[in-house]
């Protein structure tokens, strides 16, 4: 498919980047903006090297975005939501991901839903709007990812949906997928030292010069720039997802964005935040929204059950930690 028509899109801040280092260890660092995201590339090598694959994968980035972004208007995401039912031809890559967040919808038995579109709209977490109850049970009767389909013709791939006014959301998954694709890029330049960091989700290969691993933090619930613990990463991928990320107060009720596509309000849930950790980024990123939503008890036993789950860490309410292991 030519995705030329996507270029047309401007993407906000697209032009901020900022590079720093090396630094006394030798670590050169890249922050830039993308999917409403702050994406840091931070790499040891030479540093002509280094800067070339990372100017890479923030070109890439740019691609994806034009891709798979929601709001974006030419979109392959918008252009399926707006085809009332039509099918719609794609890039591969959109159809690679689609096809791997229905995968994570049929392991979660819809508490993962990508049709949940429609509902989350109705949502302003930045401004502090709740969802109409009427437009919000309208909403609802058009999630059902099993209506979502994707096929590969000579021409190409191409998505439709069997409802006309059903919308996909990918961002519950998107960052997973671009996340190892970015890593396979960065190797492919000759990285072998790095991480991937959009935004919570993290991707580490190798060590650092002294030859320790690379440590994450993991994430204060109540506290965006706390931690309430940390956790060592060999070669894998630590995705963290939480109540605390977006949410506001509303006559002494507390909403957070991670919804329930039966009810189309916040998931009731013990769990403040969660941490995944697998080998690739898409598995922690596809299990990490439901784990949170069946909470402490249920999302352990869902681990137990998904050996590529290597680890998982639960944050309650009271910041105390449960891990599978």
């Amino acid at each position: 498919m030519d995705t030329s028509q996507n270029t047309q899109d401007e993407i906000p801040y697209e032009d901020y980047c900022q590079t720093t280092g090396p630094n006394d260890a030798g670590m050169i660092t890249q922050q830039f903006l993308a999917f409403n995201t702050v994406i840091t590339l931070q790499a040891f090598g030479q540093p002509d090297q280094v800067l070339s694959a990372f100017e890479k994968a923030r070109a890439q980035c740019r691609i994806y975005e034009r891709l798979f972004s929601r709001t974006l208007a030419h979109s392959d995401i918008a252009r399926i939501n707006n085809a009332h039912g039509a099918p719609v031809a794609i890039s591969n890559e959109t159809a690679d991901l689609i096809e791997a967040a229905l995968y994570y919808c049929q392991q979660s038995d819809g508490l993962f839903d990508i049709t949940i579109g429609k509902a989350s709209a109705l949502w302003d977490f930045h401004e502090g709007v709740v969802a109409p109850q009427d437009a919000l049970s309208e909403a609802l009767s058009h999630v059902n990812w099993r209506a979502v389909h994707v096929e590969h013709t000579e021409q190409g791939a191409r998505a439709y949906l069997d409802d006309p006014c059903a919308a996909l959301d990918l961002g519950g998954i998107a960052k997973g997928w671009m996340a190892d694709r970015l890593t396979e890029l960065l190797e492919g330049e000759g990285l072998c030292d790095f991480i991937v960091n959009l935004g919570g989700n993290v991707v580490v290969r190798g060590k650092k010069p002294d030859g320790q691993l690379w440590r994450v933090g993991l994430q204060d619930p109540f506290d965006k720039t706390g931690i309430v613990g940390g956790i060592v990463l060999a070669d894998s991928s630590a995705v963290t997802s939480g109540t605390y990320e977006r949410s506001f107060v509303r006559n002494g009720t507390t909403y957070h964005h991670i919804l329930d596509p039966k009810t189309g309000y916040p998931v009731d849930t013990d769990a403040a935040g969660v941490t995944v950790i697998t080998k690739n980024s898409l598995d922690a990123e596809g299990y990490s929204t439901t784990l949170l939503a069946l909470g402490i008890k249920r999302g352990l036993a869902f681990a137990q059950d998904h050996p590529e789950i290597i680890n998982v860490f639960f944050v309650d309410q009271n910041k105390h930690i449960e891990s599978l292991r």
